[in-house]
């Protein structure tokens, strides 16, 4: 049980923003990787497997890097299964902006907001010249 709220948060803390793009950069590898594999095909097994991934780590650092660092890619929401919405009141699915390019709460006391009430957040702070 234990387990399964650690997965449960762990999965809430995800921005699937960063997570869609890490996994559509790890499809795009094995073709790139394959070509490598095929291309060093006369040579032993080993060294086109070592030549492909040290290829690969080149190219895809630099991906990877711009995922995990770029702040167009930044938006960072929390969601949390159970909170008591700080503007109405009502115990549901819980929902918190904590940053973007340009709007930071990381370390503001976190104010969850039920779905209804996080929209009507998130259009304020868009009218605000939020980016979200």
């Amino acid at each position: 049980m234990t387990q399964k709220v650690l997965f449960s948060e762990m999965i809430m803390k995800i921005n699937l923003k960063q997570y869609g793009l890490y996994l559509l950069r790890w499809q795009l590898s094995t073709p790139i990787l394959a070509i490598v594999l095929i291309w060093l095909g006369s040579t032993s097994k080993l060294f086109a497997t070592v030549v492909a991934n040290v290829i690969g780590g080149l190219f895809f650092f630099w991906i990877d890097r711009f995922i995990f660092t770029s702040p167009a890619l930044q938006a960072h929401w929390e969601i949390q299964d159970t909170v008591l919405c700080c503007d109405c009141g009502v115990s549901a699915r819980g929902y918190r902006l904590v940053k973007t390019k340009n709007y930071d709460k990381t370390r503001a006391i976190p104010k969850f907001r039920c779905e209804v009430c996080s929209e009507k957040k998130t259009q304020q702070l868009r009218q605000m010249g939020v980016l979200v």
